[in-house]
């Protein structure tokens, strides 16, 4: 029998033996983030976090927390890229609901919520496309119905009639015809997120869409070893789907800037542009060098990848709200 997409996901990804939870093995396993893809992400972000430290007036300590933490890879990353000055004064938090990970930094807490106060920077990169939500689709009567999965093989039948939080939602964000990805909980779960910073920002790096260009067939997805599978929630492979950025923005209900990662990374200082020739024939080793850097800059800024993903920044309690952070 059937069920709602957003119990099939919270199962297949959260519950006991489920995609994110398994202690044998990690996300990066099954597929590639920008995190993964070069240090050079984490790096940009490092200088963020310098930036946030000085709109804040260098605060005693700084609260850097990675929501959706994965094995610790992009916090371990930050912290050696800081400032000696700065990491001193960083109180590191990774989120996470899989088991703490052997070997990670005893200086990084692990825990499975979000701490209540912080005052620095909160960060997600990509998280909310693995936030559980349902979907609906419109039958030929023109009604919107939930649509219903098989856990075990991922058949997907018509069940009742969307519930009134659902056709709100649509009616927002997602209005017309076609299959729709209910992004409330996505609303939620950022709106949460963001409401735990006192000072500072908030961070989502993920991929998306606005609702002028909503997809008509949905993103839902799966992933597993590092090839896209169709999504069957039975906990064998990540079901991912993507973020209705703009509703999301909104729900936070603070001030924010939302560009693409490739505009955000140029203005941090990752530039894909070659080195010049004239480099290969005075420091040739050097040009080598310069040479996978813009390769691997090119990677996080591809307009057709990695660099489509968007950076939605919130600013909260800030004196000046038209800092600058990128």
């Amino acid at each position: 029998m059937g069920v709602g997409w957003r119990l099939a996901m919270q199962t297949a990804l959260y519950g006991g033996g489920g995609f994110f939870v398994r202690e044998h093995e990690g996300p990066a396993e099954h597929f590639r983030t920008s995190v993964h893809a070069s240090p050079l992400f984490a790096g940009a972000l490092a200088r963020l976090v310098e930036r946030v430290d000085t709109v804040l007036g260098h605060p005693r300590v700084f609260d850097l927390v990675d929501v959706g933490a994965g094995r610790g890879e992009l916090i371990t990353a930050l912290l050696a890229s800081l400032p000696t000055a700065l990491a001193g004064r960083i109180r590191a938090t990774a989120v996470e609901v899989a088991p703490r990970p052997a070997g990670l930094d005893p200086a990084v807490r692990w825990r499975p919520d979000v701490p209540a106060e912080i005052t620095g920077l909160l960060l997600a990169t990509e998280w909310l496309d693995n936030v559980p939500l349902d979907i609906v689709e419109t039958d030929e009567h023109g009604r919107l119905r939930k649509v219903l999965v098989d856990r075990a093989t991922g058949t997907e039948t018509l069940g009742a009639e969307a519930d009134p939080a659902d056709r709100f939602w649509t009616s927002r964000w997602w209005p017309g015809l076609g299959r729709i990805e209910i992004g409330w909980p996505r609303d939620t779960a950022w709106a949460d997120a963001v409401g735990s910073v006192r000072r500072g920002a908030a961070l989502c790096v993920d991929y998306g869409h606005l609702k002028a260009d909503r997809p008509v067939l949905g993103t839902l997805t799966g992933f597993r070893q590092g090839r896209q599978v169709i999504p069957v929630p039975d906990g064998g492979c990540d079901v991912t789907a993507h973020v209705a950025m703009d509703s999301v923005a909104a729900a936070a209900g603070v001030p924010y800037r939302m560009v693409r990662q490739r505009e955000a990374l140029r203005a941090l200082g990752v530039d894909g542009s070659r080195p010049p020739l004239e480099l290969a024939r005075t420091d040739p080793a050097g040009y080598l060098r310069a040479l996978g850097t813009a390769g691997a800059a090119a990677e996080l800024t591809d307009p057709n990848g990695l660099g489509s993903h968007w950076w939605l920044c919130h600013t909260i309690g800030l004196t000046d709200r038209g800092t600058m952070l990128w």
